[in-house]
């Protein structure tokens, strides 16, 4: 039998390994001009607006005897990758919600700080569907390659609680894949990306 340890480093593998495909598929696909729509996603229970239809990606991730939903809505525009990512956590094992939280912020923070790169924080707030203001917390981060910045990229984290006690995980982001001598907030702050965050409303 697998130990609990095991199967929640297979979950944050197979989450950073669905990232990474859906990176891969939608960098070989072509690239709309911003074409805003509202994508509603009634099974992972949010509504968002995306600069263009955006790719779908489901799996199941092994986590502690069970399986964890996870789904990956992205869409490319030019140099820039749009995503949202959902990840259900059963009433059952809600008490993981804080630890998942955690090893997926890590595993973006810590691969920033190791390449060279570079992390700040700034306060921030979201609504959900009632219009309900909440606070959060926006990650400018950027990595760099052979000490050269590579990519620039504004995150958030939102835990939700649905009515039957599950708990929901979505890390919104835009990833900037291209050199920019702009500065990170700066860069992604812009109407264009203030827009996908402010227009996320789960539920």
């Amino acid at each position: 039998m697998l130990t609990s340890k095991l199967t929640e480093q297979e979950l944050f593998r197979a989450c950073k390994a669905s990232v990474l495909l859906a990176v891969i598929i939608l960098l070989a696909a072509c690239s709309p001009k911003l074409d805003w729509r509202t994508v509603q996603s009634p099974q992972e229970r949010y509504t968002a607006l995306f600069p263009g239809k955006p790719d779908k990606l489901e799996r199941r991730n092994p986590y502690q005897e069970q399986e964890l939903n996870q789904t990956l809505e992205a869409v490319k525009i030019d140099n820039d990758i749009y995503s949202i990512s959902s990840i259900q956590v059963p009433v059952n094992q809600a008490a993981a919600t804080e630890k998942i939280i955690t090893q997926l912020k890590n595993n973006l923070l810590e691969r920033a700080k190791a390449s060279g790169g570079a992390v700040a924080e700034e306060r921030a707030s979201y609504q959900a569907n009632n219009r309900q203001k909440l606070p959060t917390t926006d990650y400018f981060i950027t990595f760099k390659l052979n000490g050269k910045e590579q990519q620039q990229m504004r995150v958030r984290w939102i835990t939700r609680q649905a009515s039957n006690g599950d708990s929901w995980i979505y890390q919104v982001s835009v990833l900037h894949a291209s050199a920019s001598t702009d500065d990170v907030k700066v860069l992604l702050s812009k109407e264009e990306f203030a827009n996908f965050f402010s227009e996320f409303y789960p539920e």
